[in-house]
């Protein structure tokens, strides 16, 4: 996507490097010169981590489980289907994360709550992502008569729409990354839902500001997950929700 962080750089300098061999250069020296400058803000650790800390903790960390909670809603993100491999490297790190938030925040709760877990199988897989996402909690000692699964829902705002067909009223906690929770409670509460969220998987740190650390490749990443999230926000508001 050309509107993401990264390539709006590149496209700087390419238009730059153009400009410089139509010998225009005061217009090459200008976009190389800010297209440098962004690359270097965008990879730069310490305004990556404290802008994406400050999104991330918006909402926070849920230590104790409400007690009239009976379901725990795990939104999904993405997995592969390779049985020559263990199935906590067939769910990616983030589905993992989530899951295993939602596990710990189960095992607080008698009697035990409902695990919903939801995910397509994308447009390759043969497998969906909630299946996936039942086998490892299997795998991690949940049974499965305490698992419901969502497998056809595409994004977030399905899950929505199915956590609402499915949980009517009842109360219920939202799992989900902490950089993605605002937009996710976007969707849940458009259905008339109100869940106890749970954010989980922080990526953004601020005690070690790495000042003398330049063009990093984390903090280009974090930046680009503010970014996708924040155009995410606006996508909605243009959508009414």
């Amino acid at each position: 996507m050309f509107i993401m962080p990264f390539p709006i750089g590149m496209l700087l300098l390419l238009i730059g490097l153009m400009f410089l061999f139509r010998a225009k250069l005061f217009k090459a020296k200008v976009l190389l010169s800010m297209g440098t400058v962004w690359l270097f803000l965008i990879s730069y650790p310490p305004l990556a981590n404290a802008l994406l800390y400050s999104y991330e903790n918006s909402y926070p960390t849920l230590k104790t489980a409400p007690k009239n909670v009976h379901y725990i809603y795990v939104l999904g993100n993405g997995h592969h289907t390779d049985n020559n491999h263990p199935i906590t490297s067939q769910v990616n790190e983030v589905s993992s994360v989530r899951l295993n938030e939602a596990i710990r925040l189960y095992r607080q709760l008698t009697p035990k709550p409902t695990i919903i877990l939801s995910g397509y199988s994308g447009l390759y897989d043969p497998t969906s992502g909630a299946v996936m996402q039942k086998m490892l909690a299997t795998a991690l000692g949940i049974e499965a008569k305490h698992i419901h699964l969502e497998p056809t829902v595409k994004d977030t705002q399905e899950e929505a729409q199915a956590a609402k067909a499915y949980l009517t009223d009842a109360p219920f906690i939202l799992v989900t990354s902490a950089s993605h929770m605002r937009r996710a409670l976007g969707f849940f509460t458009h259905e008339g839902l109100t869940p106890t969220p749970a954010p989980t998987n922080h990526l953004a740190h601020i005690k070690n500001p790495r000042y003398l650390s330049f063009f990093d490749e984390h903090a280009l990443h974090k930046t680009h997950i503010l970014w996708y999230e924040l155009i995410g926000l606006l996508w909605q508001k243009v959508k009414g929700i």
